[in-house]
């Protein structure tokens, strides 16, 4: 990138004006990160100081099996498959309890689309869960992509689904099932039906039921950087509109190391693809820090990162550092690369201080339960946040 347009790029981000697609592009074909760093944790800070937000959260999948067969993905399993599962109400309760310790703060549900589990299985497991959990613990539950799927299996449309769910404790929508948006990469990648124009509809009338949600992008692929840009500008556009987005996620494809050991590679896609190098996941969190103006928080889900890669991800346009999360079945179903089943409440706060900054507890609305000191002043080499 020439020094001009470095100029240009960075006027703009100071004056606060928004960037467009041609600059989304060029800012990724730049290959100086440490400024492209500087530039996203420039707009990092005027949002959230020197806080990294955390919260104390688990993660149940009550069941993998699935009508879909998504190219990337190693969780799904079709019915009568050896480690196919589907737990009982109770089941999932007993399980959800066991998790509670810790002083837990949200529940985080993602299901295969199962081909004959009935629709009040749903809003009857979110009301059992409800009832059995304290109160200060949110229930943030299913993708837009399981929601279409309640419609088919239901008969009732999204709007009727999301009351009834509401109804029954449901508190947010999770972002997954976004993938890539543009038709192009996706017809390769996702087999099931809910592509741009349902999942936005879904979270449109989320938002519009007052619910906040967060938003994803899986990047690492077979999509090329245009259709990062494209993906994100989709879900500027439609936070215009809604203002209903927390914060953006964007997750790293992961290979499949583990099913290969029973004989079967889910993931059809890793033939022929390489999964992000930690620079270029650093480049896509800095980009769409910068391209994603009107979202408040940006997060780097450590468990498809690695907690180093992570860290680095505060200091490129994150300020959200995830949960102490538990089995994070869906990454942990594909990955072998080391990063932990779980991070402590004191696990998180030390990595957080580690890389600089001030850490936050947070529950699922962004409120916050607890701000803690910073890192510690008197420390030799005190780490510090970038300046910016």
């Amino acid at each position: 990138m020439d020094s001009g347009l470095k100029r240009e790029l960075e006027e703009k981000v100071s004056a606060g004006e928004r960037l467009t697609r041609e600059d989304g592009i060029a800012l990724y074909d730049c290959d100086d990160l440490a400024w492209l760093g500087g530039l996203a944790h420039e707009v990092r800070t005027r949002k959230n100081g020197d806080v990294v937000h955390f919260n104390i959260n688990r993660h149940l999948n009550m069941t993998n099996v699935c009508t879909a067969s998504c190219a990337y993905c190693s969780f799904q399993r079709k019915p009568g498959e050896k480690d196919a599962y589907t737990m009982r109400i109770e089941e999932a309760v007993k399980l959800a309890k066991a998790m509670e310790g810790e002083n837990l703060t949200e529940l985080h549900i993602v299901n295969g689309l199962h081909p004959t589990l009935p629709w009040r299985y749903y809003p009857r497991s979110l009301s059992a869960l409800k009832e059995a959990l304290p109160e200060t613990v949110s229930l943030k539950a299913f993708t837009a992509t399981e929601i279409h799927h309640f419609e088919k299996i239901s008969g009732m449309d999204a709007s009727e689904i999301l009351d009834v769910l509401i109804d029954s404790g449901l508190e947010s929508l999770t972002g997954g099932g976004a993938e890539i948006f543009d038709w192009d990469v996706r017809q390769h990648i996702v087999d099931h039906d809910t592509h741009w124009e349902d999942w936005s509809r879904i979270h449109r009338l989320a938002h519009q039921k007052g619910l906040k949600t967060p938003c994803t992008m899986l990047y690492g692929h077979i999509e090329e950087r245009r259709h990062r840009v494209d993906h994100v500008l989709r879900l500027r556009e439609l936070q215009d509109e809604t203002g209903g987005f927390q914060v953006f996620i964007p997750l790293r494809y992961q290979h499949d190391f583990v099913d290969m050991q029973d004989g079967k590679v889910r993931n059809t896609l890793q033939a022929r693809t390489t999964m992000a190098s930690g620079a270029e996941a650093l480049k896509t969190f800095a980009v769409s820090r910068l391209l994603f103006d009107n979202v408040p928080h940006v997060k780097v889900f450590w468990v498809m990162h690695g907690v180093q890669t992570a860290q680095l991800a505060l200091q490129h346009g994150a300020d959200d550092m995830d949960g102490s999360v538990v089995e994070y079945k869906i990454t942990h179903d594909a990955d072998n690369y080391g990063t932990p089943d779980k991070l402590t409440r004191e696990d998180l706060l030390d990595l957080i201080r580690d890389a600089g900054f001030r850490p936050v507890e947070r529950n699922t609305r962004y409120e916050v339960i607890r701000e803690y000191d910073g890192p510690d002043p008197e420390r030799r080499e005190s780490p510090q946040p970038m300046r910016v």
